[in-house]
């Protein structure tokens, strides 16, 4: 993907539910879907191009193609965990460049609030045929305890403290209490976070996402029909995705991909961190948010902590105003993947539809990115440059 020519994100939608017992998973990406498209003007009748991952009923696109009764030239369910939907824009835009498709639709949503615990303290659910499943599976690994270790290697590194990644708690608070839909709209103090009970050393029980049902829905379309719609239309300016593999057992725990994909899309873009305006980054805990700080370019390693604790990702206040619906750690995290509405809550943001309170004035550029699957285990990675056209 490259800047001399695009696709056009001109529908969002995020189901405004956060807990759905008596909805099926296929409902919430139906009305997901019906949500974008009456956002952007079109039909289901529109759609020739569809996109999911394996939150998807069956894990596969054919399920819910059949299930809306799509007529399609181009399909695609390629899984990437909770940055899939990250990456799916890229492709999808790449689809429609190329002439696969006119309209793409983007869709996830589930239901594990509804359906058990947390997934910040149970153990991961991964294929037993993994290759290192034999080494790894054993640990029932978590969420929780993956990214503990991770802030552990982070603050032997460079004397981060529990205190600057409870700013970035205070942060998504600060905004999530101007969203009606988020499930947490009280605002937090470092000391709420502090006082919140250890549950993988380092990390306490607020510096973890919520888990929330709903879903999401994104539909992208070429030039030409973008032109035609009456939604202010937001440009894909740039894409890019990674893996960061094991290295052969030289595993780096608090590297991720971001390392990979941010110099991409700069790079693509023609831009620097400096330029973004507003960031939508992944933030299934809160370590994850300063590691990717740093390594997009946004400070220096190891000033991550400094940089939140200062208050720069806070709205009106800060150098990069940040996650502006509250995020996964206040908002919503839907079917424990987060990806989507990074990008949803980009494109409020560029369009200029975002609260009053925490609209970024002037919005142009916005970077998108985010992990998928778990710290050592597959470790993805997608980011995106969405423009205001």
């Amino acid at each position: 993907m490259t800047n001399s020519a695009s696709a056009y994100l001109c529908g969002i939608h995020e189901h405004p539910t956060r807990h759905a017992p008596d909805k099926s998973t296929a409902q919430l990406h139906a009305e997901c879907a019906l949500g974008a498209l009456a956002d952007a003007g079109l039909s289901l009748s529109d759609v020739d191009g569809y996109f999911c991952a394996g939150d998807a009923p069956g894990g596969a696109p054919i399920w819910m193609t059949d299930y809306l009764n799509l007529r399609l030239s181009w399909m695609e369910g390629t899984d990437l965990g909770g940055c899939s939907y990250i990456a799916h824009v890229g492709h999808a835009a790449a689809a429609i460049l190329a002439g696969k498709c006119s309209v793409a639709l983007i869709t996830m949503a589930g239901r594990p609030r509804s359906m058990g615990p947390s997934i910040s303290l149970k153990p991961r659910a991964m294929s037993p045929e993994r290759p290192e499943a034999a080494w790894d599976g054993p640990h029932q690994s978590t969420m929780a305890t993956l990214f503990g270790m991770m802030a552990q290697r982070h603050m032997h590194e460079w004397g981060t403290t529990s205190a600057q990644l409870a700013a970035v708690k205070v942060a998504a608070a600060h905004h999530a209490q101007y969203n009606p839909h988020a499930l947490l709209r009280k605002p937090v103090s470092v000391e709420d976070v502090l006082a919140s009970g250890v549950i993988a050393d380092p990390l306490h029980k607020m510096d973890m996402c919520v888990v929330t049902d709903g879903g999401g829905a994104v539909v992208l379309t070429n030039a030409s029909i973008a032109r035609s719609l009456g939604r202010p239309p937001v440009k894909v300016l740039a894409s890019a995705e990674t893996i960061h593999t094991n290295h052969g057992g030289a595993f780096d725990a608090f590297q991720m991909g971001a390392l990979v994909t941010g110099p991409k899309v700069f790079g693509q873009a023609g831009l620097t961190p400096q330029d973004i305006q507003y960031a939508s980054i992944y933030d299934a805990c809160t370590m994850m948010v300063i590691t990717q700080l740093e390594q997009l370019g946004f400070c220096k390693p190891g000033q991550g902590g400094g940089f939140v604790a200062e208050g720069n990702l806070i709205a009106g206040r800060g150098q990069l105003p940040w996650n502006t619906d509250g995020g996964g750690l206040c908002n919503n995290h839907p079917s424990n993947r987060g990806g989507i509405t990074k990008v949803i809550e980009a494109v409020r943001q560029l369009r200029g539809e975002a609260h009053p309170a925490v609209q970024v004035p002037d919005c142009a550029l916005a970077l998108v990115t985010g992990p998928g699957m778990p710290v050592g285990m597959g470790f993805n990675y997608a980011s995106l440059i969405l423009e205001r056209d």
